[in-house]
């Protein structure tokens, strides 16, 4: 059943539901099954973020307030003491006193949810998401 290529199943749901799903898929160019695997990916990968386990890809995005004395120069040195999970950031003046930046992170779920905690505690820091994506 889950050898190469492609399996077929079936799938039921309420016809409300599929209407607003047929509706949303055609106003996004996709079929059905690419809809399908989409959410089935982005189900797994939400999944796995919660439960601790496995290699997941992503972005850490943080607002922060400038201002806030040492904030800059405390968030640079974590993002050293975590290169191995960093690949690159950008840094984005949002106005006189807001900043965002963005990581790209790679790794073990458990490692990315320390650093986005430890980045999260900062004072200064407002706000922080984390998208991941699957491999």
């Amino acid at each position: 059943m889950y050898g190469k290529g492609v399996s077929r199943f079936g799938v039921s749901m309420p016809s409300e539901l599929l209407k607003e799903f047929d509706e949303m898929v055609a106003r996004m160019g996709y079929d059905r099954s690419k809809a399908i695997q989409l959410a089935t990916r982005n189900f797994l990968t939400e999944y796995k973020w919660t439960r601790e386990e496995g290699v997941v890809v992503g972005s850490l995005t943080i607002i922060y307030n400038h201002e806030t004395r040492g904030l800059e120069e405390t968030l640079t040195d974590i993002q050293h003491e975590y290169r191995g999970l960093i690949s690159s950031t950008t840094h984005v003046h949002l106005d006189e006193r807001n900043c965002l930046e963005i990581l790209a992170v790679k790794g073990e779920v458990k490692s990315i949810q320390i650093l986005a905690k430890r980045l999260m505690a900062e004072r200064g820091v407002k706000q922080l998401k984390f998208a991941t994506l699957m491999l």
